[in-house]
């Protein structure tokens, strides 16, 4: 037999291989190096890591897609250059942090990639008080089988008691090395503000910004909170951007949804989500894109947004979602999709 390069290989046990034969003169040129996007990085917040500006979620590892699965994906996101991941301590009871944890350690990337992980809602550590936010720390790092988190989210949607005292040990983790960046998950307007008062204090600052949003949620991220984020100079690292796979466009009638997601794409299936995905259908035959990708290029040209969370659960949709990278979207295009969404 031969590798991809035409060169004889002998198979142990088997005998030599025939030669192959020479290859077409227009057969394809084998892509080897790194992936194109390996160049293509943006700082999460002032003087924070370098992120190919599409973070891979993994809040669907260990639940819907298992471990060899999850690596395929992983490589294959990889390989397209990306290198920022997101998890959570609370994603199935941890074992999204044990998939990812496991694939940084056996390929060796530790250096190459960003991890990006919220805590806050693991029954074992829950909220974000001084001992179980350690605690939460500590657990998420064994997981993940490293000594530092990039970017840790602080998930308040429970709360939080003090926003002092939460701020103080995440200062400790800081200057313990174990984190890097601070982000928010959660906050309202008012605890940004807090937050960085506190900051003047010298306490760390929240730099990165998480909160569902795309072309057909909007309400999240508006108002007050988009106002004080952008003041503070937050980046958005916004999560759902495909409304659970609605914007994807494979899902367009009832009938045809048979998925974990069913309740939440059922309610995307309403007369402004089918404008919507019309309106997307025309860009994308424009652009020759999916509409996956059109709808991770509305996201990024957005004013704040550095880079969107997608979970992806097969590997053929990592190539849908990286084309959103190198999308953009003209200022018509821009309104004919605002115009749908009215």
């Amino acid at each position: 037999m031969s590798d991809r390069r035409g060169v004889r290989v002998k198979i142990f046990g088997i005998g030599a291989a025939t030669p192959a034969p020479p290859a077409h003169p227009s057969a394809p040129i084998p892509v080897q190096g790194p992936g194109i996007g390996t160049g293509v990085r943006v700082a999460l917040g002032e003087g924070g890591p370098e992120a190919f500006p599409l973070m891979l979620g993994g809040a669907e590892f260990g639940w819907t897609v298992d471990l060899t699965a999850a690596h395929a994906i992983l490589d294959a996101y990889a390989e397209a250059g990306g290198n920022a991941l997101h998890t959570a301590d609370s994603f199935s009871g941890g074992r999204s942090e044990h998939i990812i944890g496991q694939w940084v350690h056996t390929r060796g990337v530790r250096d190459d990639v960003v991890l990006a992980v919220r805590v806050g809602q693991h029954p074992d550590h829950p909220g974000l008080g001084p001992v179980n936010l350690v605690r939460a720390v500590e657990a998420s790092l064994q997981r993940l089988r490293t000594d530092r988190i990039d970017v840790l989210y602080l998930d308040a949607t429970s709360g939080i008691p003090s926003l002092e005292e939460t701020l103080a040990t995440a200062s400790w983790l800081v200057d313990a090395g174990k984190v890097r960046r601070l982000g928010a998950f959660g906050f309202r307007p008012e605890q940004l503000v807090e937050a960085r008062i506190l900051s003047s204090a010298g306490y760390p600052h929240l730099t990165v910004l998480d909160v569902p949003y795309n072309v057909m949620r909007r309400d999240d991220f508006s108002g007050d909170l988009r106002l004080v984020a952008g003041a503070q100079g937050m980046v958005l690292t916004p999560s759902h951007p495909l409304e659970h796979g609605f914007l994807a466009g494979r899902m367009r009638r009832r009938e045809q949804i048979r998925s974990v997601r069913a309740g939440q794409l059922a309610a995307a299936l309403t007369k402004r989500g089918q404008r919507i995905l019309k309106a997307m259908d025309a860009i994308g035959g424009e652009l020759g894109v999916p509409n996956a990708a059109v709808a991770i290029g509305w996201l990024l040209a957005q004013r704040l947004v550095a880079a969107p969370i997608v979970n992806a659960y097969a590997v053929e949709h990592i190539e849908e979602l990286v084309q959103g990278v190198g999308v953009r979207l003209t200022r018509a295009q821009l309104a004919d999709i605002e115009r749908a969404s009215q």
